[in-house]
């Protein structure tokens, strides 16, 4: 049913008790349409096939929506406030051969991990008067998991007489999995955090529809005077995190008002709509970052990847990078890390008991709130979250 208040789908309970007050209605007060009699078994069979339709009814009102649109009705959402999913993304980075002098090795030569991650060269690579030589390497599958560490990429696929050996120096970066429904849905609300052009909102929301970037917030001064951080009178200052210089720039030119004047310690020129160039400046935003230690009481619910579950928890909740290579935006720009908070997310995990929490930034560890200025934003990595777990 679709009224003033929403839609309200028929249950297969709505739908038996609607049918069997029908079959009374026709067939007289007495009539048996209990669950064993033949009419109460052909009304509950009817009611369960009527209950499906009403479900899809369902699921189609409830697409149209951010907060209930699942997958791909999501992805159809995105388009309209200028946004779509992240897809997945390949792990890519350099790997150092030795081999016959001068012998060219060719784009799409296959390298692994001795844990059967593979890899392939991206361009040739022809070794120098010595036998070595470095090229780009690209991972054969998408995902974090080719996210390898220093050291790993030392086996050749398919062994060649003129390549001796293989090993990268840098561990392999930027896989990542597509992005997930709650991780978009996020993306999404912030994203229309302010329309329309001249607002501090509306530049705000412009800038975390740039591609890469995970926070944005906007500073102005107002006063004719240089405020105590050198703004110009007049001005505004975007502090950002994540994302390309020359696109955010852009969104900056394209939502900023007229003879508004941007700063910051980053300048690009980029063009308006007729090609006249514009010198646009903003500040990428100072990271904080935060090391956790959690010291944790379990139960028998507790899982057996809990501690993962755990680092997972603090990063969705103080933003940063997961173990698996995915980000998380976490805090706003300029949010305090609010230690109850962190503390409440971590009861979120199955089968914890009780939490002891240490936080550091800057100084030692403090069992307070950690204190983020407004060019600040707080991130954590994996590896700086520490959890001891015991029943």
């Amino acid at each position: 049913m679709l009224d003033s208040q929403g839609f309200k789908r028929k249950r297969y309970a709505d739908l038996i008790v609607e049918m069997e007050a029908k079959a009374r209605e026709a067939y007289g007060e007495t009539v048996n349409t209990s669950e064993r009699s033949p009419l109460g078994i052909l009304l509950r069979i009817f009611a369960w096939f009527l209950s499906k339709p009403w479900e899809k009814a369902e699921d189609v009102y409830f697409s149209a929506y951010i907060n209930t649109a699942q997958g791909v009705q999501q992805d159809r959402l995105g388009p309209h406030v200028g946004i779509t999913r992240i897809a997945e993304q390949y792990a890519s980075g350099t790997v150092n051969f030795v081999g016959t002098a001068g012998y060219t090795i060719p784009a799409g030569f296959s390298v692994r991990t001795q844990t059967g991650i593979y890899f392939t060269t991206v361009n040739s690579v022809t070794l120098d008067g010595t036998g070595l030589g470095t090229g780009a390497i690209r991972a054969s599958v998408a995902g974090a998991r080719g996210n390898v560490a220093a050291g790993t990429i030392i086996e050749i696929v398919n062994p060649n007489p003129n390549v001796t050996s293989v090993t990268n120096a840098v561990a392999a970066a930027g896989g990542r999995e597509k992005e997930t429904d709650p991780e978009f849905r996020e993306r999404f609300t912030l994203s229309v955090s302010g329309g329309g052009a001249g607002t501090l909102d509306s530049i705000r929301g412009a800038l975390l529809r740039v591609p890469g970037v995970r926070a944005a917030t906007i500073i102005e001064n107002t006063s004719l005077l240089i405020d105590a951080e050198g703004r110009p009178g007049k001005s505004f200052e975007a502090y950002v995190l994540g994302g390309d210089a020359d696109a955010i720039a852009q969104s900056i030119l394209d939502t900023k008002a007229v003879g508004i004047e941007s700063y910051g310690g980053v300048s690009r020129t980029v063009t308006d709509l007729s090609g006249a160039p514009h010198t646009i400046k903003f500040s990428y935003a100072v990271e904080v970052a935060i090391h956790v230690r959690a010291n944790i009481r379990t139960n028998a619910q507790f899982p057996a990847d809990g501690k993962a579950q755990i680092r997972s928890a603090v990063i969705r909740y103080i933003g940063g990078e997961d173990s698996d290579g995915s980000l998380y935006s976490g805090l706003a720009m300029g949010n305090d890390v609010i230690y109850t908070k962190l503390i409440s997310a971590i009861y979120k995990v199955e089968g914890v008991e009780d939490v002891s929490l240490q936080m550091a930034a800057a100084g030692g560890y403090t069992s307070d709130n950690i204190a983020i200025s407004s060019n600040q934003v707080a991130q954590v990595i994996h590896s700086d979250i520490e959890v001891v777990s015991h029943a």
